[in-house]
C-alpha cells in the first residue's frame, strides 16, 4: 500500500485521522492533517512524565521521595472547588489500593504510563504543576498542544479549560525523548530520557499501535482514549531498521472507549492497528 492508498482509505473514514510518521533524525516521511487538534485524553501524560523527570534533574523533587496518595485536586479553574477522580473511570487498582497510604513519585509515574492510571496523573501533576508541563511542550517544539487541567477536573473543563494535543506535537515529544536518551537532549540528560523510554517501552495497553506490529517488536508509546476519540504516539525500535515516530489521531464515530473509561478494542483501535502495520512495512523506505 503506497502513503497515497493509504490516505485515500483514511478520507472514507468519518471524522478526523491525523498521523505523523518519520525517522528520528528526519523529517516526516508521511503526514495527514498533523497540525489538527484533538482532545488528548491519556496521551498528556508522556508530558506530566517529561516534567517529573526534569523536576527531579533540577533538584525540586525526588523521584524515590514517598508521597502521600489522596484524591483531592485543586481545579485549574481559579475559585472552584477541588476535586477528585472517580475509581470506575480509572484503569488501575493498584493505585486505589494505596489510598490513605504513600507511593514514590517514581511509581506514581510508572503507574501513570502503563496502566494509564488517572489517579497517578493526579498526584504526580499535583507535584510538579501544570506550567513544568507546558514547559515540556515548548522545549519539545510543539507548537499547538496544551495540558491545560487535570483528569476530571470537571470546573475547569466547563470553563473552556481543556487538553489538547495535534500528531506532530506527539510526535516532537516522543522524539525529542527517544533522541535525548542517546545524545544531551533539549528535555532531559541522557539518562532521564533513557529511563523514560524505558517506562513507555514497558507500556501494557497495546490493543493500537503495538497491535499492528510483529510480535516481540519494541515500542514505546502512550495511548488514549474517551468516547469518540483515540489516540497512539509512540517510538518504534525494529531490529533491521532505524527507528521512527509513529503517533495517529482519532477523532470519529468509530471510536467509542466507553465513559467509564475502560480500554475495549473498537473500530478505531484497529484502525490505528492497521496504519501501524502499513507503517511497519513500509519501515525501509521511511
Amino acid at each position: 500500500m503506497t502513503w497515497e492508498d493509504l490516505d485515500a482509505h483514511l478520507a472514507r473514514v468519518p471524522g478526523t485521522v491525523s498521523a505523523y510518521v518519520g525517522r528520528l533524525d528526519g523529517p516526516a516521511t508521511w503526514t495527514r492533517h498533523a497540525d489538527a487538534s484533538h482532545y488528548a485524553a491519556s496521551t498528556m501524560k508522556v508530558g506530566v512524565l517529561a516534567a517529573l523527570y526534569r523536576a527531579a534533574e533540577a533538584g525540586s523533587l525526588e523521584l524515590d521521595a514517598e508521597v502521600p496518595v489522596v484524591n483531592e485536586f485543586d481545579s485549574a479553574q481559579p475559585g472552584a472547588p477541588r476535586f477528585s477522580c472517580a475509581p470506575h473511570y480509572d484503569n488501575d487498582d493498584a493505585v486505589w489500593d494505596r489510598l490513605g497510604g504513600d507511593a514514590s513519585l517514581r511509581w506514581l509515574a510508572e503507574r501513570m504510563i502503563v496502566r494509564s492510571s488517572n489517579l497517578a496523573t493526579n498526584l504526580v501533576i499535583a507535584h510538579v504543576g501544570l506550567d513544568a508541563v507546558a514547559e515540556v511542550w515548548s522545549l519539545a517544539g510543539a507548537r499547538h498542544s496544551v495540558t491545560g487541567r487535570g483528569i476530571e477536573d470537571f470546573a475547569a473543563r466547563g470553563a473552556g479549560i481543556t487538553n489538547a494535543v495535534t500528531a506532530a506535537d506527539l510526535a516532537a515529544l516522543l522524539g525529542a525523548l527517544a533522541t535525548g536518551a542517546a545524545t544531551p537532549g533539549r528535555l532531559a540528560s541522557p539518562a532521564s530520557c533513557a529511563a523514560m523510554l524505558d517506562v513507555l517501552l514497558a507500556q501494557e495497553h497495546r490493543e493500537d499501535l503495538a497491535a499492528g506490529l510483529p510480535e516481540g517488536t519494541r515500542i514505546a508509546h502512550k495511548s488514549g482514549w474517551v468516547r469518540g476519540v483515540r489516540h497512539g504516539a509512540g517510538v518504534v525500535l525494529p531490529d533491521d531498521a532505524p527507528p521512527y515516530v509513529i503517533a495517529v489521531c482519532t477523532t470519529t464515530d468509530l471510536a467509542d472507549g466507553g465513559s467509564s473509561g475502560e480500554d475495549v478494542e473498537d473500530d478505531a483501535c484497529l484502525l490505528i492497528a492497521h496504519i501501524s502495520a502499513q507503517v511497519w512495512a513500509a519501515r525501509h523506505r521511511l
